[in-house]
């Protein structure tokens, strides 16, 4: 079986965030199976939004890449519903990721120029962490394995208490206080 190559990036914020945002560069569709042609992406500020079921442009983007309508689609928001033109886009984000086709909406957005959805969050695996104060969110594509913040703690509390010694409900216990284990910090393990 063929190796797939696996693109991703990390983004970190030296605080706890609530917009999980990178820059995306929007050009023209490509077909990724013909030699790679001269992208021409513009650079704009996105947003991440689980919320959201599809990348959204706004208008900025739509007359800054001098896009052409592909159709209309019916979209929720906030706002209510609306119909609303569809483009076709190729986006680059961080660590040169590359989505050649992405169908896309366009949408009013307020303080950036486009919405990354689910329809690419959907496309590889997404975490983020608020360790020590600071936000760190990842994403990869495509999808090579299963997060799971649960079974990684499980299995890290096995691993420790593998290494540490094994006492014994009458020994002495290892805190030193001169009591039995049971009687000190072994009450209630069976």
């Amino acid at each position: 079986m063929p190796k797939v190559k696996v693109f991703g990036f990390t983004a970190r914020v030296d605080k706890i965030t609530n917009v999980l945002a990178t820059p995306a560069h929007i050009g023209s569709p490509f077909d990724p199976k013909s030699p790679l042609p001269k992208i021409d992406h513009k650079p704009f500020n996105a947003i991440w939004d689980t919320g959201a079921t599809r990348t959204v442009i706004s208008k900025n983007v739509v007359q800054s890449c001098n896009l052409k309508p592909t159709g209309m689609a019916r979209v929720h928001t906030a706002s209510g519903t609306d119909t609303v033109p569809t483009y076709y886009v190729s986006i680059g984000l961080p660590n040169k990721i590359v989505i050649p086709i992405l169908q896309v909406t366009q949408g009013v957005l307020t303080g950036t120029d486009v919405l990354i959805g689910m329809d690419i969050i959907n496309s590889g695996d997404f975490a983020v962490t608020n360790k020590d104060g600071k936000t760190v969110f990842s994403f990869r594509m495509p999808s090579v394995d299963c997060i799971d913040f649960v079974k990684d703690h499980e299995d890290k509390k096995g691993q420790n208490q593998s290494l540490l010694p094994r006492v014994g409900r009458n020994d002495p216990c290892p805190c030193g206080s001169g009591k039995k284990y049971k009687k000190c910090h072994g009450r209630g393990v069976a």
